[in-house]
């Protein structure tokens, strides 16, 4: 798997949950002891694939993403423990 170094969090307009979300993974980056990832948060139609090594959304918006190489969808935007559970899986921890 590639070395995951930057991380995006989109939702439909890039201010909301998506700055909330992307608060959430600097949180969770911290807790996981993973240094020197760029952690950033835009809209959806911002986003390509070559955006950042992975990309986080709601489950709203998850079909938008399904073809992408790296996402992780949440169920729950606000809910640290699945956040930190699926950053886990994608960081191999």
């Amino acid at each position: 798997m590639k070395t995951i170094q930057s991380i995006v969090c989109c939702c439909g307009s890039g201010l909301g949950s998506s700055m909330m979300v992307s608060m959430n993974v600097e949180k969770v980056c911290k807790n996981l002891g993973l240094k020197g990832i760029r952690v950033d948060h835009t809209t959806v139609s911002e986003v390509n694939p070559n955006s950042a090594d992975l990309v986080v959304v709601g489950k709203d918006l998850g079909y938008l993403f399904k073809d992408y190489p790296c996402t992780i969808v949440l169920d729950e935007i606000l809910n640290i423990n699945e956040l930190t559970e699926k950053m886990k899986e994608k960081f191999e921890l």
